[in-house]
């Protein structure tokens, strides 16, 4: 195994490069005398921001290693250009004494190596070098650009002050990642990012990879990060790596088309071996068709199975429903405040809760999403105000953290039974199968589960007794793709209240109807969208870069409440129309897929042979469909040019 340059983070912010290709060839890795990968290769090309895509224990984070020279695969290479370097975020940023900006700004070696030169040169022609460097590089901008990076991170100027060992793990996990995109090396490996980021934070690292100006490399599970971030997927499956172009959804029906063909050949093959066996069964001893018999015995050897991909879909879930149905609202606050201790975190807080109520919570960490929930659940009590209940409220609250509360050496069965203490052993296992678990993994114990699988086991005893409301905080952290759409299919599902707290944008857009944003030090509705929400966090990043790049910080005098006033009498405004573009794009979509189904159907070559009339029907509806979305098109386009017009973004 061969990875050409250097493995270093930091360079030259400005240093003037071509992003390199980066080319695997013939890769194959064993672990445990396990295959994981198999004389695999792929090309991605340059400046490409790519998402690596794969079931988990697939080898995606094996792979990151050995590209980093952390493992010596068996077999085959990997390359880039000389001099290229690749960059991963480190375990966590260290515990010292120096500054977060400090500990960004270190990333550079070369800018601090040249300062610290710059304090002790006396050959006044290697002073001018040392300066004419520094300013080639951008030394004069690297704080400002270092504390934009900590900024769109979740950290504020103060906090970018502070020592790092002020901070805890996750939130110096950040620090470790702004320190990486500081130095922009020329491959960004980046392996499951949003695992510590919140909403914000996701949101921003999206915009900041789109934008990336070398080539990327994402392990993610956040579907949204993987259609808006990047431009490309590189699929490991069964040791194999494939690429394709576009983002995840894409990938998805490509994958899909292919395993539609894939099924229709393979049934194709299956059906001409089974000819051929019952003619070889039926004539082998017949000495007049003997040398046929070995004729087609021979083919049949030949003939192997066509494999099918695999479709990767993850076992469902299941929320059970409540006992008894509640009369809204469930949950009323009047004035309501909370806190710890003689500290208030959230106050002024009007809001009701009904029973079928889908609710995220939207604001940075540290603002007080978590306490607000631990308020609804009923963890933490009032400091002032009135919170009414329904007399018959059962609540249930799953949070990643609860993870250490397992039983390390129990299995998922042994969790159930004090549950269930009368219940034969068949029916203890079929409600375990409800949580999503393998059967192989019922009898495995919990410290030996991956962390979907103690996730599934999780949700699914919190859950257990069916409560009126389920309040769910960062959920799909370890859960994989497949697994995060059965937990999107359980919540739709299931008839009860839900507040939801996660960093996965298609998530929240899959399941809530509404939205309260926590900030300020209370909790409201927030009267826009996901996307207005979007635009807002990104519009603060740039307003905080703005400022930090001010000699005074004081170029804006417009206030954040007011923009937020003029931009909710500009949606207000521009309501109507935007329902109209959203329609359409609906349409065409409901059209594109339409579409889609008729190609695939059209691709069978027998379908012309076996059935000419339908191939006619096929091709006629697909005629018609290609008018309408064309009809479709020019609609959306109309109103799209209205809607720029009035003012809409």
């Amino acid at each position: 195994m061969s990875i050409s340059g250097s493995c270093a983070l930091a360079k030259p912010q400005h240093w003037v490069q071509t992003t390199p290709m980066l080319q695997i060839t013939d890769l194959t890795y064993r672990i445990a005398g396990r295959l994981l990968i198999d004389n695999a290769s792929v090309t991605i090309p340059s400046n490409a921001k790519t998402g690596l895509v794969g079931r988990n224990g697939a080898g995606k984070s094996t792979l990151f290693k050995i590209l980093m020279g952390e493992l010596s695969s068996e077999s085959g290479s990997s390359s880039m250009p000389r001099n290229a370097r690749i960059g991963q975020v480190a375990q966590e940023a260290p515990g010292t004494q120096d500054s977060l900006l400090q500990t960004v700004l270190a990333a550079d070696t070369e800018r601090t190596a040249l300062l610290e030169e710059a304090e002790t040169a006396t050959d006044p022609i290697r002073i001018a070098e040392i300066h004419t460097r520094l300013a080639d590089i951008g030394s004069h901008s690297a704080e400002a650009r270092a504390g934009a990076i900590l900024s769109g991170l979740g950290f504020s100027a103060e906090q970018q002050q502070e020592p790092c060992a002020n901070f805890s793990g996750g939130w110096r996990m950040r620090v470790a990642l702004a320190a990486l995109l500081f130095s922009e090396p020329d491959l960004l490996l980046l392996d499951e990012p949003t695992n510590y980021l919140d909403l914000e934070g996701t949101l921003w690292l999206e915009n900041f990879v789109a934008r990336y100006p070398h080539q990327v490399l994402l392990i993610s599970h956040d579907r949204d990060l993987l259609n808006k971030a990047v431009d490309s997927i590189v699929h490991l499956d069964r040791g194999k790596l494939t690429f394709y172009r576009g983002g995840y959804d894409s990938f998805d029906r490509q994958r899909r088309e292919k395993l539609i063909l894939q099924k229709k050949e393979s049934e194709k093959v299956e059906a001409r071996r089974k000819h051929m066996q019952a003619f070889v069964d039926r004539f082998r001893a017949k000495a007049t068709k003997a040398r046929q018999a070995q004729s087609r015995l021979k083919m049949l050897e030949k003939m192997q199975p066509i494999t099918v991909l695999d479709m990767e879909s993850g076992l469902p879930l299941r929320i059970p429903d409540a006992q008894v149905q509640l009369s809204p609202p469930i949950i009323k606050l009047e004035s309501a405040s909370v806190g710890y201790g003689d500290k208030t975190i959230l106050s002024r807080i009007n809001l009701n809760i009904d029973h079928d109520d889908r609710i995220a919570l939207l604001g940075a960490n540290g603002n007080g999403k978590s306490t607000f929930a631990k308020l609804i659940a009923g963890r933490l009590g009032l400091q002032a105000g009135n919170m009414i209940t329904s007399p018959k409220l059962n609540t249930a609250f799953f949070a990643q953290h609860q993870l250490d509360d397992l039983m390390p050496d129990a299995t998922a069965v042994d969790h159930v039974r004090p549950l269930m203490p009368d219940a034969p052993e068949s029916k203890l296992r079929a409600r375990v199968d409800q949580f999503g678990l393998p059967t192989d993994r019922m009898d495995t114990a919990a410290r030996d589960l991956s962390g979907g699988e103690k996730a599934r086991l999780l949700l699914g005893l919190a859950t257990f007794t069916g409560p009126n409301l389920l309040i769910l905080d960062e959920p799909t952290n370890h859960l994989d793709i497949d697994s995060r759409e059965a937990l999107v299919h359980a919540i739709n599902e299931y008839r009860g209240a839900v507040i939801l707290i996660s960093h996965d944008r298609h998530l929240i857009e899959a399941c809530a109807d509404r939205l309260w944003l926590v900030n300020e030090g209370t909790v409201k509705p927030y009267d826009g969208d996901m996307e207005d929400y979007r635009k807002l966090i990104l519009q603060k990043d740039k307003d905080n870069g703005d400022k930090g790049s001010s000699a005074n910080g004081e170029e804006k005098k417009e206030s954040l409440t007011d923009r937020r006033r003029a931009a909710a009498e500009k949606r207000a405004q521009l309501a109507p129309l935007k329902k109209k573009i959203q329609e359409q794009e609906k349409e065409m979509a409901r059209l594109q897929e339409k579409m889609d189904k008729l190609d695939v159907a059209l691709s069978d070559g027998d379908l012309y042979v076996n059935d000419p009339e339908k191939a006619t029907k096929y091709a006629k509806i697909r005629a018609e469909a290609e008018r309408l979305l064309a009809r479709a098109e020019e609609k959306w386009l109309e109103l799209s040019d209205q809607y720029e017009e009035a003012g809409g973004e």
